[in-house]
């Protein structure tokens, strides 16, 4: 996946070892508010972790973002992004997610499913996705990297589809109901009102 594309549009960080942790945070969301620097904005960015980030302040440091120059000038205040790109480490806060989303990959069709799921929130590690189809059961999705989960299809793919999602850590389960709609579109995102 180029994180320059959509859905990640740059807005990466790769992770230090406690937020990486071995390759399972990848694919996590994380909302970051830049503070102690004039020019910081103070408005929060979503970014996602992309990879690790092994040494210096990363592994030091008990939580450490390594944010991309796209993320971190969009926590600066207009025209101070240079400044905010040159002050070295900042201080920022974080919290993980929002609402978890379902980005659908731009080659999805009537045969093949596949989409991002982004924001999880707290436990958020996905051990498990599954797709329910109209009038359908749910139906087991693979992964097939970081937070990217795909189904190939002998029949045509009905909505409106409720998603399954099962957290790694505490098995927990949520059920995002009719979050993709039955007109859904390739290379659309589309929002739940749920998450762990």
């Amino acid at each position: 996946m180029a994180v320059a594309n959509p859905p990640l549009y740059a807005m990466v960080s790769a992770g230090g070892p406690s937020l990486f942790n071995n390759g399972q945070g990848c694919g996590t969301c994380y909302q970051i508010v830049c503070t102690g620097n004039a020019a910081c904005s103070g408005r929060p960015i979503t970014v996602t972790i992309t990879d690790e980030c092994p040494g210096g302040p990363c592994a030091s440091e008990p939580f450490h973002f390594d944010l991309s120059g796209k993320a971190i000038g969009a926590l600066a205040k207009p025209g101070q992004a240079g400044s905010l790109r040159a002050a070295g480490v900042l201080r920022v806060s974080y919290r993980r997610g929002t609402n978890i989303a379902f980005h659908v990959d731009a080659g999805a069709n009537p045969f093949y499913m596949a989409f991002v799921v982004e924001y999880e929130n707290g436990d958020g590690d996905l051990a498990s996705v599954e797709i329910q189809l109209a009038g359908g059961g749910f139906i087991a999705m693979q992964d097939m990297r970081s937070a990217l989960w795909k189904v190939n299809s002998g029949s045509a793919l009905r909505g409106p589809f409720n998603i399954r999602l099962t957290s790694r850590e505490s098995r927990k389960v949520v059920v995002a109901q009719g979050v993709i709609p039955a007109n859904w579109r390739a290379d659309q995102t589309y929002r739940s009102i749920i998450n762990f």
